[in-house]
C-alpha cells in the first residue's frame, strides 16, 4: 500500500538512472485482488493497463511476459516466443523469491535479475501504457518504447485466443 506519495521504488530509480520518462500514480490498495479490479477502481482502460507474469521454462530459465490485464497468456505461444518447448507460470509463493516483488507489485523493471522479457505486441498501439510501479498502490505510466528499451524486451503475440 503506497500511502507515502514520496515512495521511490527500485523500478523508478532504474528509470531515473536510464533517463526514461514516466509518471507515477499512487493509489490506496488495502488488498490486491487483480489488475482488473484496480483498473475498474481507477477507471482505467484494460487495453493499456499491462500485467507482469513470470514463467519458468523446461530449461529452468525464468521469463517475464507482459500483457493487457484482461487477457490470458497462451503458454504455447509464450514458450515459442522464447524458444522453449514449454513454460509454466511461477507459483504465487515463489514470485518474491525470484523477482524481489510481491503479487500485485510485480513489474518487469528492476527484478532481482533481468530476465528475458516478452511484451504482447498490442503495446505498440499506445503512446503510453500503465504497469505496476514495483509496490502495491503504485503505477507507472510509461511509453512502450521506454519500457521496451529499459528491459530489453521483445514483442510477440502471446495472448490466448479461442481456436488459435
Amino acid at each position: 500500500m503506497a500511502k507515502d506519495k514520496g515512495l521511490k521504488t527500485n523500478a523508478m530509480r532504474i528509470l531515473d538512472k536510464k533517463k526514461i520518462a514516466y509518471k507515477v500514480n499512487y493509489y490506496q490498495c488495502d488488498e490486491f485482488i487483480d489488475g482488473i479490479h484496480i483498473a475498474d477502481m481507477l477507471s482505467q482502460s484494460y487495453d493499456m493497463t499491462f500485467k507482469t507474469l513470470v514463467a519458468v521454462g523446461k530449461s529452468k530459465e525464468n521469463y517475464v511476459f507482459v500483457l493487457p490485464i484482461d487477457k490470458e497468456v497462451d503458454l504455447k505461444k509464450a514458450a515459442k516466443s522464447v524458444g522453449e518447448k514449454s513454460v509454466e507460470l511461477l507459483h504465487v509463493k515463489d514470485i518474491k523469491d525470484v523477482t524481489g516483488y510481491i503479487r500485485g507489485g510485480c513489474t518487469p523493471i528492476g527484478m532481482k535479475k533481468q530476465f528475458r522479457t516478452v511484451i504482447h505486441e498490442s503495446i505498440l498501439d499506445f503512446e503510453e501504457i500503465i504497469i505496476s510501479g514495483g509496490a502495491l498502490g503504485v503505477q507507472l505510466f510509461i511509453s512502450p518504447k521506454g519500457l521496451i528499451d529499459c528491459v530489453g524486451a521483445e514483442t510477440a503475440d502471446i495472448i490466448f485466443r479461442e481456436n488459435s
